[in-house]
């Protein structure tokens, strides 16, 4: 006979419980008053389906799905798609006093406590990557070369990859295939040509990359990555959930119904 507590809910409720708190947010106690259990359940069940949604990876097809950066880019390639890259940020609690990480987590853009995470989409806002996540004084770039984007790029398959003046520099470090906007040659008294042509070069550059911002939006719609309430342990597993619960969705609205 195996030891420990039996479940007192079953796999689906389980998951509904996990699905509910995702998309709304809804606190361990609420879930266990709806569902007729102590809240030590709600939190258990919770904890072992969150790992399980975020493994799944995002889907692209009907049981095909993206699970790493290098298959998100080696799909990118085979299928002659742009891709898209972007950070977003998360607000969490302020790590306790005394932690010697304290303000790590402090953002230089929001000045507010945060994690962030690097998104891919392609040109369909379609999420088809959300990456573990990293503290908030972490610069984007620096965040993809951690995750490895640079090594994967060079001598990797011919893609384009667009991304914000957050990246600039990566085009030279792999090949021209992250497309960063414009680098401004003239700092001051720039003739009024040069103004109206890097004007017009950055509008195009922004309106094609403007995509992921649509995509990250989608993402933010769950109430658990609005603003993170919960132990910042569990955010990476959080957001990678919410993707792969995301991709399918956005999957299965893109697949054309079968007409009989």
């Amino acid at each position: 006979m195996g030891a420990g507590a039996k479940h007192r809910l079953v796999f689906v409720d389980r998951l509904l419980a996990t699905l509910v708190h995702l998309r709304h947010a809804v606190t361990h106690d609420v879930l266990a008053c709806w569902f007729g259990v102590d809240r030590s359940t709600i939190t258990r069940a919770i904890g072992e389906v969150r790992p399980l949604l975020a493994e799944r990876g995002c889907t692209i097809g009907p049981g095909v799905r993206l699970r790493t950066l290098a298959e998100v880019l080696d799909h990118l390639g085979a299928s002659g798609k742009t891709g898209i890259i972007d950070g977003t940020e998360i607000r969490v609690r302020r790590p306790a006093a005394g932690r010697k990480d304290r303000d790590k987590f402090i953002s230089g853009k929001s000045k507010q406590n945060a994690v962030k995470t690097m998104v891919v989409t392609d040109g369909d806002s379609r999420v088809l990557f959300c990456s573990p996540a990293q503290h908030g004084s972490c610069a984007d770039i620096t965040h993809a070369r951690q995750l490895g984007l640079v090594k994967l790029l060079d001598g990797g398959p011919a893609l384009e990859i667009l991304a914000d003046a957050g990246y600039q520099g990566l085009g030279a470090q792999t090949g021209g295939r992250v497309v960063t906007p414009p680098h401004r040659k003239f700092k001051k008294n720039a003739p009024d040509w040069y103004e109206e042509m890097h004007e017009r070069q950055r509008k195009a550059h922004s309106s094609r990359r403007i995509r992921v911002e649509h995509g990250i939006a989608h993402l933010k719609n769950w109430r658990a990555l609005a603003r993170h309430l919960g132990r910042r342990e569990h955010i990476s597993d959080t957001m990678q959930a919410v993707a792969a619960l995301l991709s399918h969705q956005q999957t299965a609205d893109q697949t054309p119904a079968c007409t009989m």
